[in-house]
């Protein structure tokens, strides 16, 4: 007997592992470069005559060294502090504060300034940072690593 002879059986199943390897292959592909879509767009907006939306007022209060209080550029008592905020507050209901502080500045200095603003109902409160450094040695801010 031949082997031509027989019947021939054929494959009825589908190897389907070369088809998921290339979707995850795709998957990886677009998962990667979909950031890169969204955030790189560089657009020219039109003016417009009757643009009424204004940007959101900021107020920046700083801690210095020294405990010395000041906003925006110009020095400012605590007393006065509270007064200014308010009336930034009537003049702008969405007004935001950012709060920077020197590091060495005690901890309780700090909430003193951050209870002013809510006394005069700010809600948008902000702190400011530096990036941080990575030579800073933990145990020279009292961390246990």
């Amino acid at each position: 007997m031949t082997s031509d002879s027989r019947p021939r059986q054929f494959l009825s199943e589908i190897n389907v592992i070369p088809l998921v390897d290339v979707v995850l292959v795709l998957l990886v592909i677009f998962m990667v470069t979909a950031p890169m879509l969204h955030r790189g767009l560089d657009v020219n907006l039109p003016t417009s005559a009757s643009n009424n939306i204004k940007a959101d007022e900021r107020l920046i209060v700083t801690i210095q060294k020294d405990h010395s209080l000041s906003l925006g550029n110009d020095p400012i008592s605590l007393i006065d502090l509270r007064t200014k905020l308010q009336e930034a507050k009537a003049s702008n209901p969405l007004i935001s504060v950012y709060l920077r502080a020197d590091q060495t500045v005690p901890y309780g200095t700090v909430i003193q300034i951050m209870d002013e603003v809510k006394e005069a109902k700010i809600e948008r409160l902000g702190m400011v940072t530096g990036p941080k450094m990575e030579t800073i040695q933990a145990d020279n801010i009292g961390i246990s690593p």
